[in-house]
């Protein structure tokens, strides 16, 4: 579809695939491209679809709401999965997958099993809301929007991630498994998670009208993945620790602490002390990041930069709570909840910070 006017040489037609890429949006008629609306304003009679327009564009706001609807979503799903896991539920179902005790919906359920089955129907959801999500955008955008490669991240994602909570149901690392191998699933079940989580907010950070990263010669580009790459190895010791906390939970704080120290311990238990470590690590090290960038780019970069930092130091005030209180369930949601928030802002920071170039560097001393 066409929007042309047929008397003036200086305006060229505009097609809805230019409207789609963003081509056809604050253009200036020297790049050979000119806005539909400096066109109409500029040319004089302009035949348009306006209604056609107009209806595209309320698509693509109504889009975007629904993006962050099912990153939302997505997120509370993963809640109710650290709720399963900490209750002690994952084996509600028994060993059946994707049936519940082999049956589609379980007959006089324990509690165990309502749990269980609750974050099942929720995931299932999940996935559908992903589909569609994948479906619509599909329609607004074309191949080669940042957009489309968001949908196809997430779309992959969350079949991974349907398949690793199948796998630990399969292979029975549930309940009262305490082996490696479960330790490992759910470190991979978290990291996996995360990745969901960074390509859904993209999604609908790109569908709200965020720019398209500028990964050439971006100088903090280096520095960033090394934040990210720590925020995820915190969330990985941190899926560790959790289910040392639920499978082995301390009298107290302080035979919780000589028995991190035992060398007698079961691994998980002398794995806890890690978790603290790495936080304290990364948390400084974007701390320092946050300083170096905070006044290299514009107002609402600065925001996200600031929000970051805040959030961040909040999670660890948490996570010193979460150790004092022994690992209450409610305050473990919690700190998972603050998690992901970090996590969720870390991907928006760096995304805001990728969109734009600056003239000035990172100090070698950032670190």
């Amino acid at each position: 579809m066409n929007f042309y006017k047929t008397d003036d040489r200086n305006c060229l037609p505009i097609t809805l695939p230019q409207v789609r890429t963003g081509q056809a949006t604050d253009a200036d008629n020297h790049g050979g491209v000119l806005c539909f609306r400096h066109c109409a304003k500029s040319c004089g009679r302009v035949v348009v679809r306006d209604n056609l327009e107009k209806k595209f564009m309320e698509n693509k706001r109504l889009f975007s709401r629904f993006a962050w609807a099912v990153t939302g979503w997505n997120l509370v799903v993963i809640l109710w999965g650290a709720y399963v896991r900490a209750t002690g539920s994952g084996a509600g179902c028994g060993s059946h997958w994707p049936l519940c005790n082999g049956e589609v919906i379980p007959q006089n359920p324990q509690v165990h099993t309502i749990i269980e089955f609750t974050h099942r129907m929720m995931s299932g959801l999940a996935l559908i809301l992903v589909l569609a999500l994948i479906l619509w955008g599909r329609r607004l955008y074309v191949a080669g929007h940042p957009v489309r490669i968001g949908l196809w991240l997430s779309g992959t994602f969350i079949v991974v991630e349907a398949l690793l909570g199948a796998g630990l149901v399969l292979f029975e690392l549930t309940a009262q498994n305490a082996s490696v191998a479960r330790a490992a699933a759910m470190a991979v079940h978290l990291a996996n998670t995360f990745i969901l989580l960074a390509s859904l907010t993209l999604t609908a950070a790109w569908a709200s009208g965020l720019p398209v990263l500028r990964l050439r010669g971006q100088k903090h580009l280096p520095w960033l993945l090394v934040g990210l790459a720590g925020v995820i190895l915190i969330g990985m010791s941190g899926a560790v620790t959790a289910l040392g906390d639920t499978l082995f939970p301390a009298e107290s704080l302080r035979a919780g602490l000589e028995a991190d120290r035992s060398p007698s311990a079961h691994f998980l238990i002398r794995l806890r002390v890690y978790h603290p470590l790495i936080a304290g690590l990364v948390a400084g090290y974007t701390f320092l990041l946050i300083r170096r960038l905070i006044n290299l780019f514009g107002e609402q970069t600065r925001r996200l930069l600031l929000l970051l930092g805040g959030i961040f130091a909040l999670q660890l005030v948490a996570g010193a709570v979460n150790v004092f209180l022994l690992a209450p369930i409610p305050m473990q949601i919690l700190h998972l909840f603050l998690a992901d928030i970090t996590w969720i802002i870390y991907i928006l920071s760096t995304a805001s910070v990728l969109t734009q170039n600056s003239s000035k560097t990172i100090p070698s001393e950032v670190l």
